[in-house]
């Protein structure tokens, strides 16, 4: 499965996700490295990972890790808040060379951003569950003094990966999950979930209905690319423009394709190549 490439910077960056929440990262990676190959890994068939445990999804997150390394990945992106919190430690310990870069929900910005103190983070249950998280608020309530509410968003992102991103199940399940936010005074809402935000224009909905449309919404993909760049520079490994040989990009699911590639179609407007992975 090995691909040769003329140097390594010429390499793909590979980005994995439970599904098809990290396209959300991936749009942000396109637009601030146009030049550079890229793989996406959905694991949809061993999703959702917020209800698994944390040594379930530590062993996909490895064996994903695995398969885009064979693919011949110089970097990679670890677009699922939940894999982050639970498996980006054990990743690195595995590839202590290879560039990692992790998605968190966005808490000091939320903190920075908050008028009031009140910041409401809807994330898995799994996410506000792990230690990595726990100490991220810990340490963000310690500098800010910042009070952050915790809500998990049970079944949300089974619903996003259906593809209907206007079914009135998910509009229930944001006003079900947002208002008790906003009745304890959030004024900063975290999406701690690489697929929500996808929903966003859902979300705004439920603030307007409650007349809360001067509540901030967090949303860190564009800071996962920025540290991306930041780390391809430090290790020489940013691929230069060439208009002989424009940017790839490959999707690969442990699902049907046919899902992904329709998630590539109505979520970012692209038809990449799929292909199933027996990971």
């Amino acid at each position: 499965m090995n691909v040769p490439r003329p140097h390594p910077a010429d390499s793909p960056i590979g980005v994995f996700d439970s599904g098809v929440g990290g396209l959300s990262v991936l749009r942000h990676i396109r637009a601030q490295l146009p030049a550079e190959h890229l793989l996406y890994f959905a694991d949809t068939g061993h999703a959702p990972y917020g209800d698994k445990t944390e040594a379930f999804v530590v062993a996909r997150a490895l064996a994903v890790t695995a398969f885009l390394l064979d693919l011949g990945a110089k970097a990679l992106v670890v677009a699922c808040n939940t894999a982050t919190v639970a498996a980006i430690k054990a990743v690195r310990a595995r590839y202590p060379q290879l560039p990692v870069v992790g998605v968190e929900p966005g808490l000091k910005p939320a903190a920075a951003a908050s008028r009031n103190g009140k910041v409401g983070v809807l994330a898995t249950a799994r996410t506000l569950k792990g230690d990595k998280f726990l100490q991220l608020r810990e340490q963000v309530t310690a500098s800010t003094g910042a009070t952050f509410l915790l809500q998990p968003a049970v079944g949300l992102v089974d619903q996003i990966e259906l593809g209907d991103l206007q079914a009135p199940a998910i509009a229930a399940l944001l006003e079900q999950y947002v208002a008790p936010l906003l009745d304890q005074g959030a004024d900063t809402l975290v999406l701690g979930c690489t697929h929500y935000p996808f929903v966003r224009s859902g979300i705004e909905q439920v603030l307007a209905a409650h007349g809360r449309t001067d509540v901030a919404l967090i949303d860190t993909g564009d800071a996962v690319a920025r540290q991306l760049v930041r780390l391809l520079d430090t290790a020489a490994l940013l691929r230069p423009a060439s208009p002989d040989s424009a940017a790839t990009l490959h999707g690969y699911t442990t699902a049907r394709p046919a899902a992904l590639s329709a998630a590539f179609r109505a979520l970012l407007d692209l038809d990449p190549p799929v292909a199933e992975a027996d990971v």
